[in-house]
């Protein structure tokens, strides 16, 4: 009986026997994966409370390179009552953003009084509502949304949430002196 180095040996000389046209011939590889690529899907989270149920969506968007989509609202602004169904249809129902990646979203209260002015300050929401994408946990400040009217227009929204997505892994536009304290104070854009 062959030793194990023997028969290590006699399959390693067998094998370079074999024809390596046959061996690169792409009919005859076969893949490892058994089951297709898992396709990303869009998350949607439980309205935001408290500045630790931010953080804590921050970093799980982070560590799964998807970018979060905040709507920051308050319970007694009207144009919230209309945009943040048809925001949610979108991201949700309507999947925008999949193909490209996902998104995750979540709404955050405002009038909350664990949330507080603080993270609205932090944020630079000045409007409500305000739409603000967080990148790799660092707040878009160059794609925020404030108007009431592109938030209810569904071209728009459909570009913006793809765009977004499309971005997932790259930082976010906080950075800089002209996009990040004093841009987004003045409304500034670097070009």
């Amino acid at each position: 009986m062959k030793s194990p180095c023997g028969r290590l040996f006699l399959l390693c000389s067998q094998i370079r026997s074999v024809n390596s046209s046959f061996l690169l011939n792409p009919q005859f590889r076969r893949t490892f994966a058994t089951s297709p690529p898992r396709r990303l899907k869009n998350r949607v989270y439980n309205p935001v409370r408290s500045q630790s149920e931010l953080s804590s969506l921050l970093q799980l968007s982070t560590s799964n390179k998807t970018p979060l989509i905040t709507l920051w609202t308050a319970s007694w602004c009207p144009s919230c009552r209309t945009i943040r169904p048809f925001l949610s249809d979108l991201i949700e129902r309507d999947a925008l953003g999949e193909a490209h990646g996902g998104v995750a979203y979540a709404e955050v209260e405002m009038d909350s009084p664990d949330i507080g002015a603080l993270a609205g300050n932090k944020y630079f929401i000045n409007s409500i509502p305000t739409l603000l994408a967080f990148r790799v946990g660092e707040a878009a400040l160059d794609t925020k949304v404030t108007s009431v009217d592109e938030m209810k227009d569904r071209e728009f929204m459909r570009l913006w949430v793809e765009e977004e997505a499309r971005r997932g892994g790259e930082r976010g536009g906080g950075g800089g002196v002209t996009t990040g304290f004093l841009g987004a104070l003045f409304g500034v854009k670097e070009k």
